[in-house]
């Protein structure tokens, strides 16, 4: 799997099995026995699913617990921990509902907000990075938790939530994309500041500083003309948020659910993949490549 699909399917699908048992842990469904083993079942699948994909990111994923020791300066490593907490709690919940037909709510709401937890950790992992400036905005963690609460509201049949976390979800999202498109320029960071020689005039580079490409080069170097990009995020609007919003404002059918779903997942896919294709890492600097 290559290491960017491996993140776009991991916040993409993570985000919504977190979602999922959020809504779970906050009583919103209270399923027993097996209906309530089938509601776990999902979002465990999404969730773990996902974090086991990300695994496929890293450049050794077989020391992937090592990753839980930087806690006190890593936001990947309190991913990690949040990620387990939740599930250990949503476990011992789901196992109450599951085995003894019991809800012991507090539990329930407890996971619910680690689970939510794991979202803004994952979004904070980027929202903190000064290299790229597109990214490090509140509109980072507040799209996460919408697209993660969103989804679950959508996947749970919180019919109208959804529809309402949808159309803010959208508003936000045309918001963030305005204002990042100015993010790297207004952040004052070029080919002078990048190299320090800007007292001495215009700096430009000589020749590229490799006849191929290189990690940095395929990792944080993307670049999607401007007609491709909106184009990209009309689609996204549309398969995201608008196509959803008007399948569950329809008289309610199974199909149209599973449509609004299938719908909804195609557009978050998209917008991850714009995410990081839009990223203008300074990087690109050295390369000559902003």
């Amino acid at each position: 799997m290559h290491p960017a699909a491996s993140v776009i399917l991991f916040n993409t699908f993570s985000g919504l099995g977190f979602g999922l048992l959020f809504w779970l842990g906050m009583g919103a469904l209270v399923p027993t026995g097996t209906s309530a083993f089938i509601w776990f079942a999902i979002a465990y699948v999404l969730a773990v699913g996902g974090l086991i994909a990300s695994t496929f990111h890293l450049g050794h994923p077989e020391r992937a617990i090592k990753a839980f020791s930087q806690w006190k300066t890593s936001w990947l490593s309190r991913e990690g921990i949040c990620a387990v907490f939740a599930l250990v709690m949503m476990a011992v919940y789901g196992a109450g509902l599951v085995f003894a037909g019991t809800q012991l709510a507090l539990l329930g709401i407890i996971g619910g907000i680690a689970s939510l937890g794991v979202v803004f950790t994952t979004s904070m992992i980027y929202a903190q990075m000064k290299t790229v400036p597109r990214w490090r905005h509140w509109t980072t963690p507040a799209m996460y938790l919408l697209l993660s609460i969103g989804g679950g509201a959508l996947l749970s049949g919180q019919v109208r939530i959804a529809a309402v976390l949808f159309i803010a979800s959208g508003i936000l999202q045309i918001f963030a994309w305005a204002s990042g498109d100015t993010r790297f320029k207004s952040s004052g960071t070029n080919m002078e500041t990048a190299t320090g020689l800007g007292h001495i005039g215009k700096v430009r580079a000589f020749e590229p500083p490799h006849t191929g490409t290189n990690y940095l080069m395929r990792e944080f170097i993307h670049q999607v003309g401007r007609k491709h990009a909106d184009q990209l995020r009309i689609i996204t609007i549309g398969l995201a948020f608008v196509l959803p919003v008007v399948l569950l404002l329809l008289p309610f059918s199974h199909t149209l659910a599973a449509l609004a779903v299938l719908s909804h997942i195609a557009g978050v896919l998209t917008l991850r993949w714009l995410f990081f294709a839009q990223a203008e890492h300074v990087v690109g600097l050295y390369y000559g490549k902003r």
